[in-house]
Parts: structure tokens; C-alpha cells; sequence
């Protein structure tokens, strides 16, 4: 499949699913459009077939584009869920870290803390977190939307910030394609004050977790979880499955520990920790050069196998039971899996047949920008791009390559915020994109509505978005002055939030 330059052409295909997303609140369905009006855009432009070679495109592209590795951890994830709940584990844990944590506020941010530790993978994350910390804000009446946009929000803006993080290799490996820098662990490392999109978002979930300023979709779905209305929507059967009496706190906390410590383990193995060369015999270079979705499956199996060992000989679960939850757990992460197979193709119609990166680029080229605006221009670009492609690595992959020589040519004293504008408006995309294939695991790994997820997190995205426009804004205008960049996106950001929430409050009251 040679790949065609469709132009604005391009843009329909994610602008089709997203518009159909939002309106008709399912995703499947419009990502099957959207992949469907790519697909004969190619067919008709490059003389198939528009009804075979439609659908044929279609089917062929996903299996190039599908990722077996995390459809096998997904359903291992699933399997390990189900079988600790089956343990009691997950109740015992519950009613455990209910005694610890006597307050909403303190499981918000035991959530956010999780979310901050857990930095080496995205995909971990946003599912992990999720199975951990469930029983605790069910608890407290949080809101499922809000434990998926607090898993989110420290998902991939904490990975982006991370040195030591699955995104930190890939970023760095764009960073050495250039050729415009001695160390690209150093360059990345240098962006990270920049961030702004990270740094302001993890700040964000911080405040709001401490505060009642929720505002927009949030502040409805907390108004109903206080009536008790979680909006969850676990798949799982546990509802209806018998749940061991004999389950106690460490039967939650010795499969995650495992599943945690066999990843990490996977990752330096396939990264070359223990390999015959001696040049990735460091944890940092071990994980730049990992894979890290190979590692999450022998984290996972590896996980399964201890509740195994953990449950049956003691008679917690028997043996027929536990291979029951297994099945059971695999079925219930078929809605994610079928989510993420389409996210991933419709990426694909726009990065491997349509050219939308292409189009992007030479869009950029043929416009004159001014050095002190191009960080901000930038942030924009890179936001539209990953959101309508739903991939924040796709697009700092074809951005980065053109700002470089871009800020050389016109400001290079702005190569660092520049650079930085690029990851944080790809993190931005990728964040509130319903096609990000982050933003499904995070509705996942939460048990809530994909959809809602997205409409009640899209407005503190487009809020923290803002600020770090007017941050990259005042960076262009002060010559990358740090300090000043910082502290006017944080006062923007406050000021806009405590407006926000009072406007909100008092629509609720009306």
C-alpha cells in the first residue's frame, strides 16, 4: 500500500469519528466510519476498487497496525482483575485502605501519587492505577469520570516528564535522528521546565484533588456520585461471581507488586540489561532501548502465575474457579480491545495512506512566522495533529524533524521551548483525543464510559491547553525566561479555574 497525499483530504477521516463520537456518544461505530471514509478516499485516488478495495484496505491495515502485545497484556490485565477479585483481595484491600484514607481528598490524591509513581509506561498506568485504587474512590464517591481523569492526567504528562519512561526513549530517539544534539538524554531533559502542558496539567489534578473547583461535564458527574451515581460500567462479571471470604489486603497488593516488579524486569531483559552488549548494560540505556509492550506481557503473565501459586494452594480459589476468572477476565476487556484495534487503524489511514503528517508539514513550511510566536504556533500545531491522529508519538515524530532546522533558521534561541511546545501540545492532543489510544485505557482501567470520559475531561484539557499558550507566548516574547513562563501560566491557569467554577456553580444553581 503505497501511500497517497491526500491533503485536507486527510483531516476527514479523524474529523468524521470524533464529530460522530461526541454526538452520537459511540465509539465503535464512528471509528468504523471514519477508518471507512479514509479507506475510499485512498481507493478512489489511487484506482481500486471503491468497494473491495474499501474494505479490503481496511482489514489489510489492521493487521499491520494492530499491536498484539498489548491486546495479550490487556487480557492478561483483565484475567488478573478478575481473579484477585475473586481472591476477596480487592474487598479486603478496600475496607483496608478505607481505614487509611478517611477522606475523598486523601483518595484523590493517593490516586494522583499512584499515577506520579507508576512514570515508566503509559499504557501500565492508565490500567494499574485504575485496578488499584477503584474500591477506594468508590468509597468515597468519586465519580468514575474523575478516577479516569485523574489516571489520564498522570499517564502520559508524567511519562513525558519522566527521563527514565517508554516516551522518554521514543522522544529521544526523533531527538538523535536530527543530528542537532550531542546527548539526546540531554536535550530531553533540557525541555522538561517547558513542559508546560505536563507540568500545569499534573498541577491541575493536584488542586483538584485538594479543592471543590470542578466545573463543566465534571462537576455534573460529581453532583450524581454524590447521589450515588458512580457511572461505573465495569464489563467484568464480578458482580456476579462468588467472592472468597478468606481474601486478605496482601492478596491485592502481592499480584500488583508482582505484576510491577516482573515488568520492569521485562523491560530491562528485552532492552538488553543482561545482553552481549555492553553499551546497553546501564538501566537507563536498557530502557531506552526496551520494547516496552513485549515487557508488560511477561509483567503480566508473570503476575497471574503468583496469584496463582498466591490463591489455589491455600484453597482461597480453586483451581477450576481460577481458569473460570481467567476467561472471564479476557471477555471483559474485548470492548477495550476492539476500541484500540480501531484507533489504531484509523492512525494508520492518516499516518501510512493519507500523508496527514505530510500535510501538516508542508502547511508549516509554506507559512512566514514570527521567532517570538513560533513556540505557541507550534504547541497548536502539534495539538491539532495528535489529536486528530489520536497518537502523541506519531506526531512528535514528524514534527520534531522539521522544528529543529525551523528554530535554527529563525529564533534557535528558542530551540528548547520549541522543542518542548512540540511534546506538550502532542501530549495535549493525545490526551482529550476519543481516538488516543491512552484515553481508552484510562476509561478502562476506570470502569467508566469512554465517551463521558472524554467530554468531562475535554474542558480541563482545553483549559490547561490555553494556559500553556499563553506560557509559550510569554517564553517567545522574554527569550525562554523560565521563571516568567512558569508563573504566568500558573497564575492564568488559577485565576481561570476559580472564574470557571463559580460560572458553574452558579448555572448548577439556576
Amino acid at each position: 500500500m503505497e501511500p497517497y497525499y491526500a491533503g485536507i483530504l486527510s483531516l476527514l477521516p479523524p474529523v468524521i469519528a470524533i464529530t460522530l463520537a461526541l454526538i452520537t456518544k459511540e465509539v465503535i461505530s464512528s471509528l468504523l466510519v471514519g477508518i471507512l471514509t479514509g479507506t475510499l478516499i485512498y481507493s478512489l485516488n489511487t484506482g481500486l476498487n471503491p468497494i473491495v478495495g474499501t474494505v479490503d484496505i481496511t482489514f489489510k491495515l489492521m493487521t499491520q497496525r494492530m499491536d498484539v502485545s498489548i491486546l495479550l497484556f490487556l487480557a492478561l490485565l483483565g484475567a488478573l482483575v478478575v481473579v484477585v477479585s475473586m481472591a476477596g483481595g480487592s474487598r479486603a484491600y478496600g475496607r483496608w485502605a478505607s481505614e487509611k484514607l478517611r477522606s475523598k481528598r486523601s483518595a484523590q490524591l493517593a490516586t494522583s501519587a499512584l499515577g506520579a509513581l507508576i512514570f515508566i509506561d503509559d499504557y501500565f498506568n492508565c490500567l494499574t492505577v485504575g485496578t488499584v485504587m477503584k474500591p477506594v474512590t468508590d468509597k468515597y464517591g468519586v465519580s468514575r469520570a474523575k478516577l479516569a481523569y485523574i489516571i489520564d492526567a498522570t499517564a502520559a504528562p508524567v511519562c513525558i516528564i519522566a527521563p527514565v519512561s517508554s516516551w522518554a526513549a521514543a522522544v529521544g530517539s526523533n531527538l538523535q535522528i536530527t543530528g542537532a544534539f550531542e546527548s539526546d538524554l540531554a536535550a530531553f531533559v533540557s525541555t522538561i521546565p517547558y513542559n508546560l502542558y505536563a507540568l500545569l496539567s499534573i498541577f491541575l489534578v493536584v488542586v483538584l484533588s485538594c479543592t471543590n473547583l470542578d466545573f463543566g461535564p465534571m462537576a455534573k458527574a460529581e453532583q450524581r456520585a454524590r447521589r450515588g451515581d458512580l457511572g461505573a460500567i465495569d464489563t467484568s462479571s464480578s458482580s456476579g461471581m462468588k467472592i472468597s471470604e478468606k481474601g486478605q489486603v496482601y492478596d491485592m497488593l502481592i499480584p500488583v507488586i508482582a505484576l510491577i516488579i516482573f515488568s520492569v524486569l521485562g523491560m530491562l531483559y528485552n532492552g538488553g540489561y543482561w545482553g552481549e552488549d555492553p553499551a546497553y548494560h546501564s538501566i537507563g540505556a536498557a530502557f531506552g532501548n526496551c520494547v516496552a509492550a513485549e515487557a508488560l506481557v511477561l509483567g503480566g503473565f508473570g503476575a497471574l502465575v503468583v496469584a496463582f501459586l498466591l490463591f489455589v494452594p491455600r484453597g482461597v480459589v480453586r483451581f477450576r474457579d481460577f481458569m473460570g476468572g481467567i476467561g472471564e477476565g479476557v471477555k471483559s476487556m474485548v470492548p477495550a480491545d476492539i476500541i484500540l484495534i480501531l484507533a489504531w487503524t484509523i492512525s494508520g489511514v492518516c499516518r501510512d495512506l493519507l500523508m496527514t503528517g505530510e500535510f501538516v508539514r508542508d502547511s508549516v513550511e509554506k507559512s512566514s512566522i514570527p521567532g517570538a510566536l513560533l513556540p505557541a504556533i507550534i504547541f497548536m500545531i502539534a495539538a491539532f495533529l495528535s489529536f486528530a491522529m489520536g497518537t502523541a508519538w506519531g506526531t512528535f515524530g514528524i514534527l520534531i524533524p522539521i522544528v529543529v532546522p525551523a528554530c535554527a533558521a529563525i529564533a534557535p534561541q528558542l530551540l528548547v521551548v520549541s522543542l518542548s511546545a512540540t511534546l506538550a501540545g502532542s501530549v495535549f492532543g493525545d490526551h482529550c483525543s476519543p481516538i488516543s489510544d491512552t484515553t481508552i485505557l484510562s476509561s478502562t482501567g476506570a470502569g467508566c464510559n469512554h465517551i463521558e470520559h472524554v467530554s468531562t475531561q475535554m474542558m480541563y484539557s482545553i483549559l490547561v491547553a490555553c494556559c500553556c499558550v499563553v506560557g509559550y507566548l510569554v517564553a517567545g516574547f522574554t527569550n525562554a525566561n523560565v521563571l516568567l513562563t512558569l508563573v504566568a501560566s500558573v497564575v492564568v491557569l488559577m485565576v481561570a479555574l476559580v472564574i470557571l467554577h463559580k460560572q458553574s456553580a452558579a448555572s448548577a444553581d439556576s
